[in-house]
């Protein structure tokens, strides 16, 4: 299936100016784009864009410092670097899944198999079920296992290894035995074109299963800090890329060998009216309805990135809901089920006194994800803002 999916992009990407589809990946991916105009005389240069539902704010935080080694990647490029980071500093780590000797379709392995060998960065078979169980295998004898799932779509073939093996490897043993050095990465949600096969947000199915850490980072800065954390977490984890932020986020990244705390949410803006909670992509959109809130209705907006799923950062969300009284969460998934009903649910216990509104949620509807009409399917920021402004109604 993965195989097919590259075969499909590659089969776009040689139709060139011919295929609209092409000019929507390049256009998502944030790249810059030559088109033929219709008289076939010459080449125009269209300026970069990034996806229509988002702008990418770019990440600042604590861990860069005033004369910090610094370079400017982007999502996939801090990814990239944490890797090689972990397979220098730790002999064991061992790099694999489809595709990945050649630097896999999104490119986030380019270049180190050359650098640390075919025995340390290999390719896989198709089998996603097979990736995960020698991901465990490999992490119970003593090694540091980094898996990828090429697509978080197909990470359900592997489910039952993840969920019934890999979570519960020390608590079946007594501790005496775990998959503690195991990575699952894989990239998940919107890109603009993926349709219902490359498009899925499955964080929620993970997220009910006690053993596992589930983490989405937002950019470049966070990815190769909670990369290199989960890489060397006592505990299982899978790592949500986003693939819309591969290309068209960037950050000013460390060098240095870095890790950020699992388990911590991060307050992006600090509000009073109104806390707006989200992941991901979905961080980038929150933070332009608090700007487009606070210009248009005086309403002010605390944004909450919250980093990692399992498990969530339930302090950091509750003092900021019981200092604005009322909330929103926003996510990619199915709203039925969606992360976001366990956070309200937890909310509407824990604060429910002093809520003046019941916690609205803005996600992906429950169907399967669209094609054309994935602009509908989005919580972009106008279907945020509307409900922002209920909220403050009621």
């Amino acid at each position: 299936m993965a195989a097919l999916s590259l075969g499909f992009l590659r089969g776009v990407a040689a139709s060139g100016y011919r295929a609209g589809l092409t000019k929507s990946l390049n256009r998502a991916a944030g790249v810059q784009i030559l088109y033929r105009k219709q008289n076939n005389t010459h080449l125009q240069q269209q300026p970069a864009r990034q996806a229509s539902f988002f702008t990418y704010h770019p990440d600042k935080p604590d861990i860069v410092g005033e004369n910090e080694d610094v370079t400017e990647m982007n999502l996939f490029k801090a990814i990239n670097s944490a890797m090689d980071i972990a397979l220098a500093t730790d002999e064991t780590t061992v790099l694999f899944g489809e595709d990945v000797g050649f630097g896999g379709v999104f490119r986030c392995s380019v270049g180190l198999q050359e650098k640390y060998g075919r025995d340390r960065v290999f390719n896989t078979p198709l089998c996603e079920q097979g990736i995960a169980g020698f991901a465990i295998g490999l992490a119970v004898t003593g090694s540091t296992a980094i898996a990828e799932i090429q697509f978080a779509d197909y990470i359900f073939p592997a489910f039952d290894q993840l969920v019934n093996e890999a979570a519960k490897y020390r608590y079946r043993s007594g501790n005496m035995f775990n998959c503690g050095k195991m990575t699952v990465r894989t990239p998940c949600g919107a890109v603009g074109h993926g349709a219902l096969y490359h498009s899925q947000s499955p964080e929620a199915y993970f997220a009910h299963t006690p053993g596992l850490k589930v983490v989405v980072p937002r950019g470049p800065i966070k990815a190769k800090g909670l990369l290199l954390a989960c890489i060397r977490a006592p505990d299982p984890c899978i790592f949500f890329e986003p693939k819309v932020l591969y290309r068209a986020a960037v950050d000013m990244v460390p060098n240095r060998d870095y890790t950020l705390p699992l388990g911590e949410a991060d307050v992006l803006v600090e509000g009073s009216d109104v806390t707006l909670i989200g992941w991901g992509t979905q961080v980038h959109v929150l933070r332009e309805v608090a700007t487009m809130a606070q210009e248009q209705y005086n309403i002010s907006c605390e944004v909450i990135d919250l980093v990692t799923i399992l498990p969530w950062d339930q302090d950091t969300i509750l003092n900021s809901v019981k200092k604005t009284n009322r909330c929103l969460i926003a996510h990619e998934a199915p709203i039925t089920c969606g992360f976001g009903a366990e956070l309200a649910a937890k909310i509407q216990k824990e604060c429910f006194l002093m809520l003046e509104a019941p916690v609205e949620r803005v996600c992906g509807f429950d169907t399967p994800f669209p094609h054309v009409f994935e602009p509908f399917y989005l919580p972009d920021k106008w279907r945020c803002l509307s409900a922002l402004r209920k909220l403050v109604k009621y």
